[in-house]
């Protein structure tokens, strides 16, 4: 078997793609033993520069900025392109016209995970732009999916941790009470499964802790990569 080699965007933040390197490694190596690892490039970014571009509601920067970059990783070989980051994934759609290799979408990996556990109403987390824009829960409406989400003040308090806590790898008990208490609400309101829309979210909250079935967008979309190396 030829293994494919996996392309990612990384630093979105180095935290999660910290994690993301890990999963890919260990998800095939457990498939084919020995001391197998991945064929990976990374491309880690200054997560500054996606910050500042992101606050000045900068699309069109960011996609002049992903598509070189993928570019770069085409170029370079990989065979696939994973966008280490769920908010980026607003941009996807243009990333993808920019090369000819497939980028494994995430919101598209974490529907089909939600869909083949039969549930049909499922709380999203994540940043203000991935719960309140429509790129990630049209693709779980395009499942049968319905998407509910925290309050105003709950999405408020999410989107800043992600960004001044979390980004800079800080993990704090009280930020994970409160994302915890917020769980619980969203399962009250009918939610099903919860989706941990950050790929930070993961590194605060493990899956024991929460009412709800979980889905890690980072484990579901490091799951398809390594799928897609190994078919």
């Amino acid at each position: 078997m030829q293994m494919k080699t996996i392309g990612i965007i990384g630093g979105i933040s180095w935290v999660s793609s910290v994690d993301y390197y890990r999963l890919i490694n260990e998800m095939i190596n457990h498939r084919l033993g020995g001391v197998n690892g991945g064929r990976i490039i990374l491309y880690s970014v200054n997560y500054e520069d996606i910050k500042t571009l992101t606050f000045a509601d900068d699309w069109n920067g960011m996609i002049t900025m992903l598509t070189g970059i993928a570019r770069k990783l085409e170029a370079a070989g990989a065979d696939c392109l994973l966008i280490g980051a769920n908010t980026m994934h607003r941009i996807a759609d243009p990333v993808q016209a920019a090369i000819s290799i497939p980028l494994i979408h995430i919101a598209v990996e974490t529907a089909k995970a939600v869909q083949e556990k039969h549930i049909k109403k499922v709380a999203l987390l994540g940043t203000k732009f991935t719960m309140e824009l429509d790129f990630f829960p049209s693709k779980l409406a395009a499942q049968g999916i319905e998407t509910i989400i925290p309050g105003d003040e709950d999405r408020q308090f999410l989107h800043d941790a992600i960004y001044e806590e979390m980004g800079k790898g800080l993990f704090l008990p009280a930020t994970k009470a409160r994302i915890l208490s917020m769980i619980e609400q969203l399962a009250l309101q009918g939610a099903e499964g919860v989706i941990f829309g950050c790929t930070e979210i993961p590194l605060l909250i493990q899956d024991r802790e929460c009412v709800l079935p979980v889905f890690n967008t980072t484990l579901i979309h490091a799951g398809a990569a390594v799928r897609f190396a190994l078919k």
